[in-house]
């Protein structure tokens, strides 16, 4: 656990702060995710932060497409993360990302539906600044390779359109998270893998 806080920390270190990136790597997002112009995904102006949405508009990070595997429109699971845990999406930080599609890419691969449920009894949410990711429980690792640290991310942010998001997402407050009770017996866990307990 305390290799994962440290990441966290690493991660969320440093307030919201302005682009260190420019209209042609932000092109690049856009054209290689295919986003339709009706999204009217934006560029930030010069001075504008990524607490500066304008309204009717979210703010995403390049990173979560970069390197997250994240895509728009987002799947059920992650709606079902971001409902769950009570968050809005531009509180989370791109490893907090990774943890989650990771876990819907294995699920998927064993043909099982990725479940909130299913999640919690690997991961835990964790927050640092501002900021939302989910460390590993004491527990086996599912992610052996997983990024070390994201650098300049907060700073490599855009607008887009609310409804490219079908829920109702909140600003979860900074705070203290109560460390969670492990929801499933954890009895199996010991003598498998991953991919053979995930066939529960």
């Amino acid at each position: 656990m305390a290799e994962e806080e440290s990441i966290a920390v690493e991660e969320a270190a440093g307030p919201l702060l302005v682009l260190k990136w420019d209209q042609g790597l932000f092109e690049q997002v856009v054209r290689g995710q295919q986003f339709p112009d009706e999204w009217d995904a934006r560029f930030p102006a010069e001075g504008q932060t990524a607490a500066d949405a304008p309204p009717g508009f979210i703010t995403l990070y390049a990173d979560f497409f970069r390197e997250g595997n994240f895509l728009l429109l987002a799947t059920n699971f992650m709606l079902a993360i971001l409902h769950f845990y009570g968050f809005h999406i531009s509180q989370m930080s791109p490893t907090g990302m990774v943890r989650v599609r990771h876990f819907e890419f294995l699920c998927r691969s064993q043909g099982m539906e990725p479940s909130v449920a299913r999640f919690r009894v690997f991961y835990q949410l964790i927050h640092n600044l501002g900021f939302y990711s989910f460390a590993l429980r004491n527990v086996k690792k599912i992610l052996i390779n997983r990024p070390k640290s994201f650098h300049d991310w907060k700073m490599q942010f855009f607008f887009i359109r609310e409804e490219v998001m079908p829920i109702a997402m909140i600003f979860r407050p900074s705070g203290e998270i109560e460390k969670e009770d492990t929801p499933i017996s954890m009895f199996e866990m010991h003598s498998s893998s991953l991919l053979t307990w995930l066939s529960w």
